[in-house]
């Protein structure tokens, strides 16, 4: 399957699942590493624009480029209320920017999907000189217990299932190859709070998860709610999580 339509209707879940990132994160990048009103930003991978609207509420212009249809019509709505944002359709590898027009660019949970060498030249094609690029995840602790148990239902019922962040490890070398070796790391934490609908719809919105149509769904959906009661106090699922971020040197 084209990477582009993993997430075909799963921009609602998505939207209404998955977290927004470290708000220390984006402090770092605006108090320590020269984001600010001025800045242009391409969010490449940009989904229904989570981190986008944080890098917009601090006031930059923000190039949110997406390839898949639902997720940059979820974005497009989501977005609307905020003027120095344009949505583009374009790919990690093609993102249609001009030359040399960015300042910063930033990767969102999507690293993992792109063709890391031709992704690095378009990086190069589109950045200001001296520009910086940051991959970025939210990573759940992969030791704590609900995260082993939501695991393993993903393992028994979602074929396409390799693991979190489309099974990339820390430091991992597709991130070496892109940076030459040469990044820093940062992390933040970030715990996760959900609801029962909030903490099914995150499940639903991955790439890999079963949709309505395929025959286990409603097993599926059932183990995922078992899952919640058992561990949920008072109506609220915690889960220890940190936004990681890796970014060049210079």
């Amino acid at each position: 399957m084209n990477n582009t339509t993993k997430f075909n209707q799963k921009a609602d879940s998505y939207s209404l699942g998955r977290p927004s990132y470290a708000e220390a994160f984006i402090e770092m990048l605006y108090s320590r590493q020269g984001f600010n009103e001025q800045s242009v930003i391409a969010d490449i991978g940009s989904g229904t624009g989570i981190l986008t609207k944080q890098l917009l509420q601090r006031g930059s212009y923000v190039y949110a480029v997406e390839p898949n249809a639902d997720m940059r019509c979820n974005a497009e709505a989501a977005l609307k209320c905020f003027t120095k944002v344009k949505c583009v359709n374009g790919t990690a590898e093609h993102t249609t920017l001009e030359n040399s027009s960015v300042h910063f660019i930033t990767v969102a949970q999507a690293f993992h999907w792109f063709n890391v060498l031709s992704f690095k030249d378009e990086c190069k094609r589109i950045l200001k000189p001296n520009g910086k690029i940051f991959l970025i995840w939210n990573k759940k602790d992969p030791k704590s217990a609900v995260s082993i148990k939501q695991n393993l239902i993903f393992e028994k019922f979602c074929s396409d299932f390799v693991g979190s962040s489309g099974g990339i490890e820390e430091n991992d070398e597709k991130i070496k190859l892109f940076f030459d070796d040469s990044f820093e790391r940062v992390q933040f934490d970030n715990p996760l709070f959900y609801d029962r609908e909030k903490f099914v719809q995150r499940s639903l919105s991955s790439s890999y998860s079963l949709t309505k149509e395929d025959k286990n769904f409603s097993e599926y959906l059932n183990e995922l709610n078992c899952l919640f009661d058992r561990y949920a106090k008072n109506g609220v699922l915690s889960i220890p999580n940190k936004t990681v971020a890796y970014f060049n040197l210079k």
